[in-house]
């Protein structure tokens, strides 16, 4: 299959090849592979089918992302910090409450 790209297109994946040292070729490839490939199936033809022990991240890559709470809270919202003791509160809570 070829593919002809119009002029801006061309333009903007010279200057991303020329930035990382490669070739608007693999670039385009590159892009296509992420939009229309699955992540798993591309690792499968990138390492050979069966080599290498992929991870749940692995597996998941391109599906799952990871956020800071800084983004939405300034400072951060520290919700991993004390998890533990604030779901036990949560049940005494509902306890109290005749909801659990």
């Amino acid at each position: 299959m070829k593919i002809t790209v119009p002029p801006e297109i061309e333009r903007a994946l010279t200057v991303q090849a020329r930035k990382r040292g490669t070739t608007a070729e693999l670039i385009a490839l590159d892009s296509l592979r992420r939009r229309f490939v699955r992540a798993h199936v591309r690792r499968r033809h990138d390492e050979g089918e069966g080599n290498g022990r992929q991870t749940l991240a692995d597996f998941l890559e391109g599906y799952v992302g990871v956020l800071h709470s800084s983004e939405r809270v300034p400072g951060g919202a520290r919700m991993s910090e004390e998890s533990g003791n604030k779901f036990a509160q949560a049940l005494i809570d509902k306890r109290r409450k005749g909801r659990l």
